[in-house]
């Protein structure tokens, strides 16, 4: 076939298809304009979830009448002058090709009025074919009108869905740059209806709180950090408020609303152990630095970026929460009776259930502390680790134990503890009543023990005078040797042994009361059961959450006093305390409050 020169129209539909996804495309482009504008009010009404009407209703500087025809024109922009603006962008949008993308596929109205004109001007667009502008009555500023999205390309508006679902990407790319623009005021109306009405504001806290609740806002921790040119700020929330999903995560870039895999990781190590599988950190970040260090460029619809130095910008952000995270005290306080049920990453069924427990407990008086020992049982064993049973002998003290126990004269009384059904310790504090999960909070111990060992290279290794054989599944055995450096830092040693079977040579000492070749096959598991090839470091963590999580008191165990009150001292050494490596809640506290109403004391 011959090569043609594609129509204008053309080149415009297929740019739209680029730009212009769905109704909240369409929004995206607009409001971005209207902020480039300065304006200090942004309106909009959407109809039918935008495919039947998206109007965006401005304050700010306009644009001239001679200028109307030029604005819905391919590639024209007041934003951009020479090559070299490309890689110092300070506006939203700069590439020129929204409103001539919107208008070719739309029936467009655009009205405007700049401060110095008596009158505005209107400009008509059906299908990308425009009108000659005439004059009209209007306020200072834009008004852009988008009826009937897609009425000439019948197959992109068949794949619209339901308006419901429409509105909904609409709702969110109007918080996107409102939450970018806090100071700006924005109102959002559907079939007539407010949604939303955002009064301009001098932070981000209180924009938050208007569009997602009060509940979130009060769960949420103030970050801010500067390294060279960059300045991070903003609020991420404490990890009893989570999600299934990473769509609660909005980070903001010169006030840009940005996706970034990097640092989508970074946030996702900072709360490592805080949140359990299959749960997502919220957070509002935004990163100021000067426009010439990142290129926004790079996609059609300018949401990924490229960094000039994006693992300094890692590093910063990940140690900005963990060092936010080690300074607050992230422990799990039970809501008040009035508020509901709580939401968090634990099992709140299970929360409730402990709530009776403790009001039982209460009810009853039980005055069985003299059950637990002084603290001169602490000081003479410390915590020690081993294989769980629920008839087993008190534990023995290891030297991984000793090394991490504090020394005698540095132990204080620790606080006296209840035992429940072998599996929580509830003790007394000045805030109220704490219940401990026993496993979670030794599981934590063992972990932080584990990975200060491994990182310093300590872990201590018992060779086994006659090498023990497992025979394993061929890509288990596989697997074993392809990672032997990788066992022999956690302190297993493998071998070969011919065909499928390998030879345990050396067993993490920790570890000698637990089955050689069982811990060897669930340590497999976690080395084959990933979709794709882990990250060293990824993996090594999760060996150690499987090791800590093996080695640790189980529930039902049934504790010795003194194992109590050294349980209780190591708590206190340890980071995370109050959460188990696996995200979930180690801690739950009772304040006294919260009892007081229950008793109907208040």
């Amino acid at each position: 076939m011959p090569i043609l020169q594609l129509s204008q129209s053309l080149i415009n539909k297929i740019a739209a298809g680029e730009v212009i996804e769905r109704p909240a495309s369409v929004l995206k482009e607009l409001m971005e304009n209207a902020v480039d504008a300065c304006a200090k009010r942004i309106d909009v009404a959407v109809q039918r979830g935008g495919s039947e009407l998206i109007r965006v209703v401005d304050d700010g500087c306009g644009i001239p009448a001679d200028e109307l025809q030029l604005a819905v024109a391919s590639h024209a922009t007041s934003k951009l002058s020479e090559a070299d603006d490309l890689f110092r962008v300070g506006t939203l949008g700069f590439r020129g090709e929204a409103l001539a993308s919107i208008a070719s596929v739309s029936r467009t109205v655009l009205r405007s009025r700049t401060p110095e004109s008596d009158s505005g001007a209107e400009l008509a667009v059906t299908g990308g074919v425009a009108t000659e502008a005439v004059p009209c009555g209007c306020p200072v500023g834009t008004s852009v009108e988008v009826h009937n999205l897609f009425f000439n390309t019948p197959v992109r508006r068949k794949f619209l869905r339901t308006v419901q679902t429409e509105f909904g990407h609409t709702s969110e790319a109007f918080t996107r740059i409102a939450l970018g623009v806090p100071h700006v005021q924005f109102t959002l109306r559907h079939n007539d209806r407010l949604v939303f009405d955002l009064p301009g504001c001098d932070g981000m806290f209180e924009r938050i709180e208007r569009l997602f609740g009060r509940e979130l806002a009060e769960g949420l921790i103030h970050v801010e950090s500067t390294d060279a040119q960059v300045r991070l700020s903003g609020y991420v929330a404490d990890p009893m408020h989570s999600r299934a999903n990473n769509r609660m995560q909005y980070v903001f870039l010169n006030g840009r609303y940005i996706r970034d895999r990097s640092l989508q990781h970074a946030l996702s190590e900072a709360y490592r152990g805080l949140l359990t599988s299959g749960r997502y950190p919220i957070a509002f970040l935004t990163l100021d630095m000067p426009p010439e260090t990142v290129d926004v460029n790079v996609h059609p619809t300018k949401l990924e970026v490229r960094f000039q130095d994006s693992g300094r910008l890692y590093s910063q952000l990940l140690s900005t929460l963990r060092s936010k995270f080690l300074a607050t005290d992230l422990t799990v306080r039970v809501r008040p009776v009035d508020s509901g049920e709580p939401v968090g990453s634990y099992n709140s069924s299970r929360e409730t259930e402990l709530r009776q427990e403790v009001v039982d407990w209460a009810k009853e008086k039980v005055a069985s502390w003299d059950t637990a020992a002084g603290p001169e049982s602490a000081a003479q064993d410390a915590f020690s680790i081993g294989r769980a049973s629920a008839d087993r002998q008190p534990l023995e003290i290891t030297r991984l134990d000793r090394a991490m126990a504090p020394p005698a004269g540095d132990m204080q009384t620790p606080a006296r503890a209840l035992q429940i059904h072998n599996r929580y310790l509830v003790t007394e504090t000045e805030e109220g009543v704490t219940i401990i999960d026993q496993h979670a909070l030794h599981e934590r111990i063992l972990y932080e023990q584990l990975r200060e060992r491994v990182c310093s290279g300590e872990i201590e290794t018992q060779n086994l005078l006659v090498p023990e054989p497992v025979d394993l599944a061929a890509d288990e055995a596989a697997a074993a040797l392809e990672n032997r450096d990788l066992l022999a830092e956690l302190g297993m040693k493998i071998e070969p042994f011919g065909g499928n079977t390998v030879l345990i040579a050396g067993f993490p000492a920790m570890l000698a009361n637990l089955s050689p070749a069982e811990v060897l096959r669930e340590l497999l598991d976690k080395l084959i059961s990933g979709k794709r090839e882990p990250d060293r470091g990824d993996l090594l963590d999760e060996l150690l959450h499987t090791i800590a999580c093996r080695a640790a008191v189980k529930a039902g165990d049934r504790l010795a006093p003194e194992e109590i009150d050294a349980l209780l001292q190591q708590r206190r050494l340890v980071a995370s305390s109050h959460h188990c490596p696996h995200g979930r809640p180690s801690e739950l506290i009772f304040t006294r409050e919260e009892l007081d109403k229950r008793f109907k004391r208040v």
